[in-house]
């Protein structure tokens, strides 16, 4: 018996007897084991088996590109991959964007926009969220207005230096301390180029006067940033590791999978038509299928809706390549809440209760929605 055919066997037969993954887990550190990691083997591995705990950061940053393939550069890279963060994070305490009491989510929220030239005019601003943009009276994109005796400025974003992408050696302590300095340099000068809103007001005294409450409204892809930065917080532990997975991860949502992310919802609904085409049924005549959260289900990647426990397993997917596991989780959803579902008789009622599932049930949600992925799309093979 071959090596491979003892493999298989010996992963049925832990698999009938309750030790999924024991093989599994001894094949991926075999995988890691190789001087020039094979990214092909480990996107197959990754979309055929979840990542164990102890591995997955490793896995996510070689696939993400934060690492390079060869082990030996590993320590070096992240040492290039944490001097970049400290001097980012460092020019916005510089220009005081943020403090060491700043929720480390939105630290991570400016420095993405710092790196990609999306900084807001102004720090002093509290984030407010798109859909809290009803609540002040009167609001018009791109100007500050007077609501309830409130002074209320909606902010728009300013071209931010860029801070490069790729590694750079740094040879000495003073050649790092004059990058830093210098980068800090070009955010004060952008911050003082532009200090206020350059849109008029509708009332430039009540602008300026004492006590007033000045908004910075979120754009959407920043609360897709922060709702992913918030469990992938859940996920890794340490803050650089952290921050470099949200950034190349949500890069990855805007480039390799934009072309994708709209056609997922004419997807949900082709295959919750072969699962269950009464259920769907029920959902067009309660007028539901075009207000379903698709949002919070393929923009944000369930982030908010699924817990990390879960919700990494299927994240293990869509790093590794395949953002079309978003769409059977979210027929999955669908299935097991189906009773539930079919009682609501309004889209307001139905939409509202898949944006509030209840958690108990989401780790078998998702393991039938691998299983339905597999089932719909095949079983992911390595090539020769």
């Amino acid at each position: 018996m071959t090596d491979d055919s003892q493999r298989n066997f010996r992963s049925v037969y832990y698999e009938k007897v309750g030790f999924r993954g024991v093989e599994e887990k001894k094949s991926l550190e075999i995988l890691l084991k190789d001087d020039r990691l094979d990214i092909e083997k480990l996107c197959t591995f990754s979309q055929r088996f979840p990542l164990p705990s102890m591995y997955r950061a490793l896995v996510w940053k070689v696939l993400l590109g934060i690492l390079p393939p060869h082990h030996e550069s590993h320590a070096k890279v992240m040492m290039y991959r944490k001097d970049q963060y400290s001097d980012v994070l460092h020019a916005l305490k510089v220009i005081r964007f943020v403090s060491d009491a700043t929720p480390q989510v939105e630290v991570y929220l400016r420095m993405y926009q710092l790196e990609s030239g999306k900084l807001p005019r102004s720090p002093s601003f509290p984030l407010v969220l798109e859909a809290e943009k009803s609540k002040v009276k009167g609001a018009a994109s791109g100007n500050c207005l007077l609501a309830g005796g409130d002074s209320v400025q909606l902010c728009s974003p300013i071209p931010g230096p860029r801070t490069s992408t790729s590694l750079w050696p740094i040879r000495n302590q003073a050649a790092q301390q004059e990058v830093s300095s210098r980068r800090a340099s070009q955010a004060s000068s952008v911050l003082k180029a532009a200090p206020h809103c350059s849109h008029r007001c509708l009332s430039s005294a009540s602008c300026r006067l004492s006590g007033s409450v000045r908004f910075c409204i979120m754009e959407p892809e920043d609360e897709v940033f922060l709702a992913i930065a918030k469990a992938m917080e859940e996920m890794v532990e340490d803050c650089v590791d952290c921050y470099w997975i949200i950034r190349c991860f949500v890069n990855q949502l805007n480039t390799k999978y934009r072309d994708f992310l709209p056609q997922l919802p004419k997807a949900f609904e082709q295959y919750l038509n072969l699962e269950d085409s009464r259920l769907l049924s029920h959902l067009k005549t309660c007028s539901a299928v075009s207000k379903l959260p698709y949002n919070l289900w393929f923009k944000r990647c369930f982030a908010g809706c699924l817990p990390e426990s879960s919700l990494q397993r299927v994240w293990d997917k869509v790093v590794s390549g395949s953002c079309k596991i978003l769409v059977f989780v979210a027929v999955e959803i669908l299935l097991t809440f189906k009773i539930k579902v079919m009682a609501l008789n309004s889209a307001e009622k139905i939409t509202k209760f898949l944006e509030n599932i209840p958690q108990d049930s989401s780790d078998a949600i998702v393991s039938k929605a691998i299983d339905l992925w597999h089932k719909h799309c095949g079983t992911p093979v390595h090539s020769a």
